[in-house]
């Protein structure tokens, strides 16, 4: 089917690279314990999104140029790491504000559209800058499209979505499951401050990681 081959291998490889945890995982629960279940939801559709770049940029060869340009895969890889390293210094350096936690509740109708839009925007550019995403898409998804195909365009999009269908299934689920420390601490300020410094310093470390990384 479009050229398609070893589909049943390529949905059990995509299953277990889903369960093994990785940088979209901690990011996803980081966000999960900091802020609650529906923002890690909304952060791991922000993760899916960016993989529809990365889908229909595999593709249509774009990839191919960060695959084979040091230099383009350098500049991408520092971007992506600033990035989570100012998300976690932010998170890490965040002052509790709890004399305004009740305007702060009344405000939340208001603020929750943005926040939620801000948490989506984050996920998205985490992942599209995310140099190993971009790796993992043109050295992964090839293996699985003959190479005398004629609809090899179509064969990765349909695989990209496959791998998005159900890394966000995942993805979401996990998310889930974490979000229940927020719900378990939600009274306790205090150990919230230090739940968003713990995440906060993991997102600097994953970011130090990305930027340490080599292809």
């Amino acid at each position: 089917m479009l050229g398609i081959t070893g589909f049943a291998f390529f949905f059990v490889a995509v299953f277990l690279l889903n369960v093994t945890p990785g940088p979209d995982t901690a990011y996803i629960v980081g966000r999960s314990v900091a802020q609650g279940r529906g923002a890690g939801i909304v952060s791991a559709l922000g993760i899916s999104a960016g993989c529809i770049v990365h889908t229909l940029a595999c593709a249509f060869g774009l990839t191919a140029i960060l695959a084979a340009s040091a230099t383009a895969f350098t500049v991408v890889k520092i971007a992506g790491a600033l990035y989570l390293i100012y998300l976690g210094v932010r998170l890490i350096f965040t002052k509790p504000d709890a004399a305004n936690d009740v305007a702060s509740a009344k405000a939340s109708a208001k603020s929750a559209p943005k926040s939620l839009r801000q948490l989506f925007t984050q996920g998205f550019v985490t992942n599209v800058l995310n140099p190993k995403v971009v790796l993992f898409f043109v050295s992964f998804f090839p293996q699985f499209v003959a190479a005398d195909s004629q609809h090899k365009t179509l064969a990765f999009l349909t695989l990209g979505l496959v791998f998005i269908a159900m890394s966000t299934v995942w993805n979401s689920f996990v998310a889930w499951i974490a979000g229940s420390v927020t719900q378990r601490f939600s009274g306790k300020p205090g150990v919230k401050r230090w739940l968003d410094r713990g995440v906060g310093g993991a997102f600097v470390g994953l970011g130090i990681k990305l930027a340490t990384s080599h292809r």
